[in-house]
């Protein structure tokens, strides 16, 4: 019995984990915000979307970062 109360407890904290979020992505340049996105997804593979926004802001300089707020 103990082991089947473990591995229920362990499917439901690695299903928590993977779950999908909206996380927002706000791109900025020299402190001022020039844009901001909604990603849904996990959490790493938001903040992978968001690192691939810098260059969607070139036109605004070389300054540009994108962060997950």
């Amino acid at each position: 019995m103990k082991k089947i109360t473990l591995l229920a407890i362990a499917f439901v904290a690695i299903s928590f984990a993977s779950c999908k979020k909206n996380y927002t992505c706000e791109c900025s340049s020299n402190g001022v915000v020039i844009g901001t996105s909604t990603i849904k997804n996990t959490k790493s593979k938001a903040k992978t979307s968001c690192d691939a926004l810098n260059s969607t802001y070139t036109a605004y300089g070389t300054g540009v970062t994108c962060a997950i707020k």
